[in-house]
């Protein structure tokens, strides 16, 4: 069996300076003796070949990246990579490479830049002391110049020698100025090296270079070269782009120029990363990562000026919230709060807590309740990220502000209602909007994340509001379409089961699809509060009317709306099921759906074998008592059938305690008789007890043909028969005697043939039969208070 942790692709960089795959193999360090050291040996998994075999030289500069990644030089222009499929396997491999060479497995390069082996001091590159001697900036030597940059990109040790050369010389600015002087001259092939030199430049990853190359004059210039690459039959504008089509809005006027200027950057940086420069791939994400930490600490810093600016920020909320600003001014200064807290997204968790606090100090909150109730579809949208930014800050933040609220506002205009009605007034076909809003939603009515050490009554006291303030609005789609259910039933009784109520507007079907999953969630962990509101309201008989919807994906809601109530097993819920009858549109959608296998079908059985599984006894025995001769039919699965099993099992096992009491009570009878009798022989006693044995068989008999429907005037003249010959008319005992028998064959019927089964080979007497009837009669008036008890 291979390991996969070994398992690798090898990889060569060709003259193009691109990366040929060579093969996948499994790679091993061992020793070779031709090479005379520990080598790496790669061997094909196809065929066992050897793809690779390469000494571990102690001067060679290994480089790990991302982890999964080992890239090294063995000759001037063969650059080699092993691209491991795991990352314990790079690891097993670099420690291999580092003990061979006495290096600390922790660096991600075997060899110190500064220091230089042998080998190095010999390389095409000309040096003096530790730099590369860079050719003359000149036109003439772009070629050369350009040639020299892309070489070193495969070697680290190269890398940060040119970098050095770079920033030691002033070498960035002089090659800009060429950059004018080709454009001036339209010199094409200058321009095509001037785009080579500059992207190479950036891929040396340096933070000095950056900051030369994006200062205010240079980095228009830069932008520029990259306008020229020898790829593109035309260059593009992206200047033209930036300096006309770009345009900065200041919705407060910055007054701090520094601030200004940290902006502008940063916007044209993000430019040059995203659109300008094409996907690295993956040996070169690296080359890129100082370029991303660059913009990074841009947008730190630009947060932390804006926030210490109080003045700006106050007047950014003041206009916010005026009345009298402008719709097309309010819809600029909510865009600059989104993008002010997306860059917040860069800051420490610390200075993030800070950040919102001060927002909140501000009155962001108040801000989004007025524009978030806007007509304007950007605003609101843009209302909708900044409000999803501070939920994911800080729940209870939230929660706070909207339970203060009630003192102050109408229901109308609360935070949370105003969240509510804009999920359900969602203008978008597919519900983006409310998706996330619902999103929101579910984070801050979950409990999971409601304090509990600090302030203990959060939970009771936020899910109280929301129940008596924001609950009846969330529900009120699913009411409003589902009002006329019980009309339109009595109108279609005995037609087809097509309910004119449930909404075939797909957009209507999904919007009720988001409420009834946020009731669910309600359910799963809402126990007291969502309990009370579904019996008050009678939730759940209005979702089973979507049992009905054409659309399958809304009854499949409802009939996990339901499957998550059963799911609790809480007698109060299931009593509430029993009561209103409410399985009955769950077995009507199963029965609709024909012999279709699909996913309705497979959640509707579910439901049912789970109440099989869990033994749900009260609710067992009203679907086989209620819906059994329409389920019988189904035997593609055995969960009918099980039920059917179950609930003969549990009315067993009441018959047999109720066997078991009958017999119990008429033993101790038995021995008060004795005491009364003991004077009597044992072939009396013997006989008494005969007796007593054969009036309980005929009793039982009689009870079990009359549950016969077939014989039902067989087994009542049976019966009376068997009465006639035990009990004589005249007793007082009569009256009693015939009411509690009926009483037990009401409660004892279906289990009666246990009974039955159970008394023929004890009671079977025939020749005796005389004697039993004195001796019963002789019983009775002695113990009047036999048959009583039977019934109590």
């Amino acid at each position: 069996m291979s390991d996969t942790r070994r398992r690798v692709k090898v990889y060569t960089l060709n003259e193009d300076r691109q990366w040929d795959d060579r093969g996948t193999g499994h790679v091993s360090s061992t020793f070779v003796e031709r090479l005379k050291g520990i080598s790496l040996l790669v061997r094909a998994e196809s065929d066992g070949s050897l793809l690779l075999e390469s000494k571990i030289s102690p001067n060679t500069a290994y480089q790990k990246q991302q982890d999964t990644l080992i890239v090294w030089s063995e000759a001037d222009n063969y650059d080699l990579a092993l691209s491991f499929q795991e990352k314990a396997g790079c690891d097993e491999i670099w420690e291999k490479i580092c003990q061979v060479q006495g290096k600390d497995p922790a660096l991600d390069i075997t060899q110190d830049p500064i220091d230089e082996s042998e080998e190095e001091r010999f390389e095409e590159i000309p040096e003096t002391s530790h730099l590369v001697e860079l050719p003359s900036c000149e036109l003439s030597r772009l070629e050369e110049i350009a040639d020299l940059v892309t070489s070193v990109l495969s070697s680290p040790i190269r890398r940060e020698k040119l970098a050095l050369a770079l920033m030691s010389e002033g070498y960035i600015k002089k090659l800009l100025g060429l950059f004018r002087v080709c454009e001036d001259l339209d010199n094409r092939e200058g321009l095509h090296h001037l785009y080579e030199i500059v992207r190479g430049v950036l891929f040396l990853n340096k933070a000095a270079l950056f900051e030369v190359m994006f200062s205010d004059d240079c980095i228009m210039d830069v932008v520029g070269c990259l306008e020229y690459d020898p790829a593109l039959v035309q260059p593009k504008r992206h200047r033209e782009f930036l300096t006309k089509t770009a345009k900065f809005k200041e919705v407060i006027p910055i007054t701090d120029s520094e601030l200004r200027q940290k902006i502008h950057q940063t916007y044209r940086v993000q430019y040059i990363q995203d659109i300008i420069l094409p996907t690295p791939s993956v040996f070169e994400e690296n080359f890129l990562s100082t370029l991303t930490s660059f913009i990074f600490f841009n947008k730190v810093e630009i947060v932390s000026m804006l926030q210490e600016d109080e003045k700006f920020l106050t007047e950014v909320f003041a206009q916010l919230t005026d009345e009298s600003t402008e719709d097309s001014k309010r819809r600029e200064l909510v865009n600059f709060v989104k993008e002010f807290c997306a860059f917040s997204q860069t800051l420490q968790p610390q200075n993030r807590d800070a950040f919102f606090k001060t927002l909140a100090n501000l009155g962001i909150l108040p801000a989004l309740e007025i524009v978030m109730g806007m007509d304007d579809l950007q605003v609101r949208a843009a209302a909708t990220d900044i409000f999803s930014y501070l939920v994911e800050f800080s729940p209870s933040m939230v929660r706070e502000f909207v339970m203060q609220e009630p003192q102050q506002t109408d229901d109308d205009v609360l935070l949370i209602n105003v969240v509510i009605k804009q999920m359900i007034c969602d203008s978008d076909p597919e519900l983006g909007g409310a998706v996330q809003l619902m999103g929101l939603l579910r984070t801050l009515i979950d409990p999971e994340n409601m304090l509990a050490s600090t302030n203990k009554t959060e939970k009771t006291e936020f899910l109280s509001f929301f129940y008596k303030y924001c609950m009846h609005v969330l529900t009120a789609p699913l009411l409003a379409n589902t009002a006329h259910d019980k009309i339109s039933k009595d109108l279609q009784e005995g037609s087809a089961k097509i309910n004119p109520v449930c909404p075939d507007n797909f957009q209507t079907a999904q919007l009720l699809a988001l409420i009834l999953e946020l009731l669910t969630f309600c359910v799963e962990h809402h126990t007291y509060h969502i309990k009370t509101y579904i019996m008050n309201k009678d939730l759940l008989r209005r979702v089973l009317v979507l049992m009905n919807s054409k659309h399958t994906f809304l009854a499949l809601c409802a009939l996990r709306f339901m499957r998550r109530i059963i799911g609790l097993k809480d007698e109060y819920y299931n009593r509430y099921i029993i009561k209103g009858n409410l399985f009955e549109p769950v077995i009507n959608a199963l029965l609709d759906n024909g012999t279709r296998y699909n996913l309705l079908n497979s959640a509707i059985i579910e439901l049912f074998e789970f109440i099989k599984v869990e033994d749900v006894k009260s609710l067992i025995a009203h679907i086989v008592d209620n819906f059994y001769k329409a389920l019988e039919s189904i035997e593609y699965v055995q969960t009918f059938k099980g039920l059917k099993g179950r609930y003969e099992q549990e009315k067993d096992r009441q018959s047999q305690r109720l066997n078991r009491y009958r017999r119990d009570a008429r033993s101790l009878d038995e021995d008060e008789e004795l005491l009364f009798n003991d004077d009597d022989d044992d072939d009396e006693g013997e006989a008494v007890e005969k007796s007593r044995m054969e009036d309980d068989f005929a009793d039982s008999y009689g009870k079990y043909m009359e549950a016969k429907k077939g014989a039902a005037n067989g087994a009542n003249g049976a019966n009376n028969n068997g009465k006639a010959a035990v009990i004589p008319p005249a007793s007082q005992a009569v009256t009693p005697n015939n009411s509690s028998a009926s009483s037990v064959k009401t409660v004892a019927l279906p289990a009666t043939p246990v009974v039955k089964t159970a008394m023929v080979g004890l009671v079977d007497y025939p020749d005796d039969e005389d004697e039993e009837e004195e001796e019963e009669e002789e019983e009775e008036e002695q113990s009047p208070r036999k048959r009583p008890r039977l019934s109590s």
